[in-house]
């Protein structure tokens, strides 16, 4: 099949928008320093996927709408790891107390808004996040994040398969290679969410003010 007729494929079969709902969440997914620390295995050169991240920060804070945070940590000696850190060998560098998984410049957690850690790719999985969403009355849940083909891809379909609405912000999302992170875009916005860029995240945001 061409390229061409490929897209014209996609486009029968999943050309579909749900829309952002009426209650909203925004979540920060895994900016921690290992992705901004050059030195470090997991480094993935995505400063500006932070700073989209930030802006959509900014404007949900000023609408009042809640922010939530994920991060992965593990017991010192690994004891909850499982299968996803025997696979993936960078996660040591998530160890309870490693400074790599600290927050890095910039990103400052609020005082009321909350931080989910999670020791597989899902923010769902293991954590209490739907039943918190839940009991927000939240409907949508707006998704920045790295990386674009790990943990916001996992976190996307958790989002749908709990029954909220994903939003993806394009510029808000980074990975370490522009071809996992444009495929998985690609086939979130297909199958699972609604991908929009930070301009059109921002426009709704604003209107909920």
């Amino acid at each position: 099949m061409t390229e061409t007729n490929l897209d014209e494929n996609y486009r029968r079969a999943y050309d579909n928008r749900i829309g952002f709902g009426a209650r909203p969440a925004l979540i920060l997914i895994d900016f921690v320093q290992a992705y901004f620390d050059p030195d470090c295995t997991l480094y993935a050169g995505v400063d500006d996927a932070l700073a989209s991240a930030l802006r959509v920060r900014d404007a949900a804070r000023k609408a009042g709408i809640p922010v939530i945070y994920t991060n992965v940590v593990y017991h010192p000696k690994a004891l909850n790891g499982g299968r996803f850190y025997q696979k993936a060998r960078p996660l040591q560098n998530f160890l309870a107390g490693s400074p790599l998984g600290a927050w890095p410049s910039g990103l400052e957690v609020g005082a009321d808004e909350l931080v989910v850690s999670k020791q597989y790719p899902s923010a769902f999985f293991g954590t209490s996040l739907a039943s918190t969403l839940t009991c927000w009355g939240i409907d949508t849940l707006i998704l920045t994040g790295l990386t674009t083909s790990g943990c916001v891809r996992a976190t996307c379909v958790d989002t749908m398969s709990h029954g909220f609405i994903p939003i993806v912000v394009r510029e808000a999302c980074g990975d370490r290679h522009p071809a996992p992170h444009e495929a998985n875009l690609f086939d979130m916005n297909a199958k699972y969410a609604d991908v929009v860029s930070e301009a059109e995240a921002l426009t709704y945001l604003q209107s909920k003010e």
